[in-house]
């Protein structure tokens, strides 16, 4: 009597394209409780993570369009500035890890709902920093407490939504990042022209505590959570089996790419625009950050893209705009780097969106560790692109950041190549032994 039974899928060193995990559909005859378009609960928690995703870029870049007035005020270089936005990243990418084990433990609700109270408290206190060695450290418990909150979303919706409303709803949570960086940077430069930087990044922290009281009241109690150990064993064998994964490894990676690209030229382009010949006034510079609506198109289209490209061509197209961008951005007219920072723009959210939504369905297990380390290495790669950005500004002008940008870039191609031919390896039909073939 023998018998046929199926169980989890067999791991695979290649990243199937698009990958749906067969883990994730629903088994005949059974129903999914899961949230999905429509369905109960799903709008509420789509608006509540929305305002999450605008809260968090809001606070975590409060600071990034003030930068040469914080320059001026403390009579510090354009490097020195830029750790108000490199201490909060970089808080963030370090403590994103253990904000994830605690998600796993006491609930991604929960631990998001407490991150982003301690956030908006904070950053009710950086308008008053007197020096700026304060207003950096505040940055850094800022980003810290942050990190509750992109890990742990990520991975509440691929708990609580369908496999395939996943993308899609992590593409709008993503696109309340986008908006909340530009809400966050056209507020405090038009603020900050009028009444200087302390108003701007006060009225930021004001507007971030009405998001996360929204965001406490319209989020629903999470249904197909499972509390998991918060032992260090446990914790470092979740983090081992995620960084053994090929596919994961090199999501991470091209996500901190992305994000090097984006986090120099943003902390740059205020710099740019303030000098000559542009002299440009604050409040100005501040609604250069409107093109942030693009990135919010982007992400929320990255699904319809990966169904028509798959997540590898969406990738390359993605990369490709950015580097598009980068080298208009390089003219001197202002519309020309406008049309520049579109691109880029376009091309960084959307980018982020693919790789953001293949952690959640890539990993099967410690799906916060997962998001977590994709987030680390995202943020690692927003204080490097903040830092060495400014510095290749200070060194070389734009175009040093712009070559700081390219190479990125092309460090996002390769590694997505290499994921297309470790599928089409994995493809090949294997050989059958001439052993087995005699039988």
């Amino acid at each position: 009597m023998s018998s046929a039974r199926t169980g989890a899928p067999t791991h695979v060193d290649a990243d199937p394209d698009p990958a749906v995990p067969a883990s994730d559909t629903t088994a005949p005859g059974t129903t999914d409780s899961r949230m999905a378009p429509g369905g109960p609960g799903y709008r509420r928690m789509s608006l509540a993570l929305f305002l999450a995703g605008v809260a968090t870029f809001a606070l975590l870049y409060s600071t990034q369009a003030l930068l040469p007035l914080i320059s001026k005020e403390f009579a510090v270089a354009p490097g020195d500035a830029s750790w108000t936005v490199a201490g909060a990243t970089g808080g963030l990418a370090l403590f994103v890890l253990p904000m994830s084990a605690l998600s796993e433990r006491f609930g991604r609700r929960t631990v998001m709902t407490a991150a982003m109270s301690v956030a908006v408290a904070v950053g009710l206190l950086v308008p008053f920093a007197p020096s700026l060695g304060t207003l950096v450290a505040l940055r850094v418990v800022q980003g810290a407490a942050l990190a509750g909150l992109p890990a742990s979303a990520t991975a509440y919706l691929a708990e609580e939504v369908r496999p395939k409303a996943l993308l899609s709803a992590i593409g709008l949570f993503i696109a309340g990042n986008s908006v909340g960086g530009m809400s966050g940077r056209v507020i405090t430069g038009w603020v900050a022209q009028l009444w200087g930087w302390r108003a701007g990044v006060g009225v930021i922290g004001v507007v971030a505590v009405a998001c996360a009281v929204a965001f406490r009241l319209l989020l629903p109690e999470p249904q197909h959570f499972t509390a998991g150990s918060l032992r260090p064993r446990v914790l470092a064998r979740s983090v081992r089996e995620h960084l053994s994964n090929p596919l994961l490894r090199r999501l991470y990676v091209i996500g901190a790419l992305f994000m090097t690209v984006f986090g120099g030229v943003y902390t740059v382009i205020g710099y740019r625009l303030t000098a000559a010949p542009y002299s440009l006034p604050q409040g100005f510079v501040g609604s250069i950050f409107l093109v942030y609506l693009v990135g919010t198109a982007s992400a929320s289209a990255s699904g319809r893209l990966v169904g028509r490209l798959g997540r590898r061509g969406t990738l390359y197209l993605m990369a490709g705009t950015t580097a598009t961008g980068l080298l208009v951005s390089l003219a001197g007219p202002l519309p020309l780097i406008l049309l520049g920072l579109v691109l880029i723009t376009a091309g960084f959210f959307g980018g982020h969106a693919v790789a953001n939504a293949a952690v959640g369905k890539t990993a099967k297990t410690g799906r916060a560790q997962a998001s977590a380390l994709y987030t680390s290495s995202y943020y690692i790669g927003s204080s490097a692109g903040s830092t060495v950005g400014a510095i290749a500004f200070h060194a070389s002008g734009w175009s040093g950041t712009v070559g700081m940008g390219v190479f990125a870039v092309l460090g996002v191609v390769a590694i997505t190549a290499l994921g297309t031919r470790a599928a089409r390896l994995a493809a090949r039909p294997r050989p059958v032994p001439a052993t087995a073939a005699a039988r």
